[in-house]
C-alpha cells in the first residue's frame, strides 16, 4: 500500500535584530539547521521525496554553506521549478528502513536594500491595480482564487476590512490588511497536514501561519491584487525557545516595488527575520518534504521536526 507523507509548519511571532549594516542595507548572517524525522512502525519503502529546504538566492539573499544530509543515504537530483525555486529530489535504494531523517545546515546572508527613493508608491485608481501587459499573463496565475467556491461567502469578512481609498497607496493598504488578519484570526499551531480553507478559518476565528498566510492571499485575489504563498523560516525568540518549525506568509506583486511580503501572523511587513525558501501561486507547492512509502497502513508513527538557529 502506498501512503502519503508531507511535513509543512507553523510558527509565533517575535521580533528579529539587525547584526550588521553595510552600503546603505541591513544585513544579518544566519546559521539554520532543520532537522526532521519519520518514524515507521515497521520497515517501509521510501519513494522518490521532494525537498524544497534551499533558500531562494538573490540581491536580498545569499547561501554560504548548505550541507544536506539524508538518512538512509539517497542519491539527490537538483533542479529549479516553474516559480524558481530549488528542488531536490531524492531518490533511495530499494532496501526497507524504520525511519528517514533529513538534515538541513545553512549559512545565510540576509540583506534588506533601501528602497529606491526614484520609485514612488503605487498609488490606487478607482481601486485598481495596473499590471504590465509583458507581465500579464503570469501575473494570472496569482489572480486566481484557490478556492473560487468560498469567493462569495467571503464578501462579509471583505466588508469589514480596510479599504483601499482610505490610504495613499497600496503599501500602506497592505500593511493595514495584514495588521487587521493579525487582530482578527488567533494563531494556534496546528500539526495536522495542509491548510484551513479561508472560510474555515474565518469561522473558526483561528489558524496557523499557513491557514493565515492563505486567507491573506485569497483576500487580496479578491480585489484583483497578485499574490503568493511564502514558506520559510522566522527567526524570533519563540522559535529559538520552542525549537520551532517552519513559518508561512504572502508576498503581494506591485508595479515597481515587485514582491513585497507581508506576515499576518506577526501582523506586519516582513523584514530581515523572514528567511524565503519557496514561494508558489498554491499553499501545496511549497512543502518543505512531501514524497511516499509503500508500506502497511498503519505504518507510521510519527514525525518531529526541530529547526534551530544561531
Amino acid at each position: 500500500m502506498s501512503q502519503k507523507q508531507s511535513q509543512g509548519g507553523s510558527q509565533s511571532q517575535s521580533q528579529s535584530q539587525t547584526t550588521g549594516q553595510q552600503e546603505g542595507r541591513e544585513t544579518k548572517r544566519l546559521t539554520i539547521n532543520h532537522r526532521t524525522r519519520y518514524a515507521y512502525r515497521f520497515p517501509v519503502q521510501l519513494q522518490p521525496h521532494r525537498l524544497v529546504l534551499r533558500p531562494r538566492e538573490g540581491h536580498d539573499l545569499k547561501v554560504l554553506e548548505h550541507q544536506l544530509t539524508i538518512s538512509p543515504a539517497a542519491e539527490c537530483v537538483w533542479s529549479r521549478d516553474i516559480f524558481g525555486n530549488s528542488i531536490t529530489r531524492a531518490h533511495f535504494p530499494e532496501e526497507k528502513v524504520e525511519e528517514l531523517v533529513i538534515e538541513s545546515h545553512l549559512v545565510i546572508e540576509r540583506s534588506v536594500v533601501a528602497r529606491d527613493p526614484s520609485v514612488k508608491m503605487v498609488q490606487a485608481e478607482n481601486f485598481e491595480i495596473a499590471y504590465d501587459l509583458m507581465e500579464q499573463a503570469v501575473v494570472n496565475a496569482y489572480l486566481k482564487p484557490v478556492y473560487p467556491e468560498e469567493t462569495e461567502a467571503m464578501q462579509n469578512w471583505f466588508a469589514q476590512l480596510p479599504h483601499l481609498n482610505d490610504f495613499a497607496g497600496f503599501h500602506d493598504y497592505l500593511e493595514a490588511l495584514c495588521s487587521e488578519v493579525h487582530r482578527r484570526i488567533d494563531y494556534r499551531r496546528r500539526d495536522e497536514k495542509g491548510v484551513q480553507s479561508p472560510l474555515t478559518t474565518i469561522n473558526l476565528g483561528s489558524g496557523s501561519c499557513r491557514d493565515m498566510a492563505t486567507l491573506m492571499m485569497e483576500t487580496l485575489r479578491m480585489q484583483g491584487l497578485a499574490a503568493r504563498f511564502a514558506s520559510g523560516y522566522l527567526d524570533c525568540q519563540a522559535t529559538r525557545a520552542a525549537r520551532g518549525s517552519t513559518h508561512a506568509w504572502t508576498e503581494a506583486y506591485l508595479p515597481e516595488l515587485g514582491w513585497v511580503g507581508y506576515d499576518p501572523t506577526a501582523g506586519r511587513a516582513c523584514g530581515l527575520q523572514h528567511v524565503v525558501i519557496g514561494t508558489s501561486h498554491h499553499p501545496r507547492g511549497v512543502m518543505p518534504i512531501s514524497g511516499k512509502f509503500f508500506g502497511p497502513s498503519n505504518a507510521f508513527s510519527g514525525l518531529s521536526v526541530a529547526v534551530q538557529f544561531a
